[in-house]
């Protein structure tokens, strides 16, 4: 079942969705030229491949994540977090007009809190230990 929920959001909506991570994430690595904005490139790129093959997978806290992730989870969410936050709802809002659609939409609502505060969490599968305790 995961699997055919993956290849039907993947023609939905995830690879759109895919494309607007990787956007974000040269933005971070080319147009800032900032050191402290790869870390957000590389979040970026983790996150693209989640919203690729979301089903089967789930976001856990990293337990040594500290005040850096914060700090850094509040810069991206002013430089990149909104929009992408922003195309989960809208799209979200767009696969609940059908019911075929609903877990789809319920999907991409799940992935707005990673679009917002990357930094800090982890992508693990839903069969690692790490997602019941995380």
């Amino acid at each position: 079942m995961k699997t055919l929920l993956n290849i039907i959001w993947l023609v939905l909506c995830g690879l759109w969705m895919a494309i607007g991570y990787v956007v974000a994430g040269v933005i971070c690595f080319l147009l800032f030229f900032l050191v402290i904005t790869i870390p957000f490139g590389i979040a970026a790129f983790r996150m693209a491949a989640y919203a690729l093959w979301p089903f089967g997978r789930t976001v856990v806290w990293k337990p040594s994540a500290g005040i850096g992730s914060m700090l850094g989870n509040i810069l991206w969410i002013i430089l990149c977090g909104w929009w992408l936050a922003l195309g989960h709802l809208v799209t979200g809002l767009l696969l609940c007009i059908t019911i075929i659609g609903i877990p789809l939409g319920l999907a991409s609502f799940k992935m707005i809190p990673i679009s917002l505060t990357p930094l800090g969490r982890d992508i693990v599968s839903t069969d690692d230990p790490r997602h019941v305790y995380g």
